[in-house]
Order: structure tokens, then C-alpha cells, then sequence
């Protein structure tokens, strides 16, 4: 009897479609959370989506900039100090 291996190629598939799914789900539970005033519980989940986006190599446009940009827009300070690391240069908003 020969002994049957798992082809590498559908589990690297079936692997991305797990990422896809868990990226998806993570978007969906940031938003629900958001909604219900759960902002902690927001930014777990937005982090889990930005992981995975990174993580999976999707290139996904970030589904929460728009809340950073009208944060920015209300007044939220940022603190350039804190920046390290490979992180974009940060862009004062227009009003």
C-alpha cells in the first residue's frame, strides 16, 4: 500500500481561503463592535485585519481609514515620537 501525501499546492489554497475568510470575519466583528460603542473590542479586531492583510499578502485598502481620517479631522493629535519602524509618513488632514 502506498502511503498517500497531501499535495502542497491545495493546502497552501485551502490555507489562503482560510485567510481570506478569518480576514473577512475580522472586518465583520470590528464593525459590529464598533456599532454597539465596544471600541476596545474595535481595535482588537481592526488589528486582526490588519495582520491578516499583511500576513495573507491581500493589498486590501484598509476598510477603517476613513475612521482615522475623520478622527483626524475632530481634533486627534498624533504623536510623532511614537512612530518606529517601516510605518508611512503620516500626512496632517486638510480641512
Amino acid at each position: 500500500m502506498q502511503c498517500k501525501l497531501p499535495n502542497p499546492v491545495d493546502e497552501a489554497v485551502a490555507t489562503r481561503e482560510r485567510l481570506e475568510q478569518d480576514l473577512e470575519e475580522a472586518e465583520r466583528k470590528a464593525h459590529k463592535n464598533l456599532a454597539i460603542y465596544k471600541f476596545m473590542n474595535f481595535g482588537y479586531w481592526a488589528a486582526i485585519w490588519s495582520h491578516l492583510n499583511l500576513v495573507g499578502n491581500f493589498h486590501r485598502p484598509n476598510p477603517f481609514s476613513d475612521y482615522v481620517k475623520l478622527a483626524r479631522k475632530k481634533g486627534g493629535e498624533i504623536d510623532r515620537t511614537k512612530l518606529v519602524g517601516k510605518t508611512k509618513e503620516v500626512s496632517e488632514p486638510t480641512e
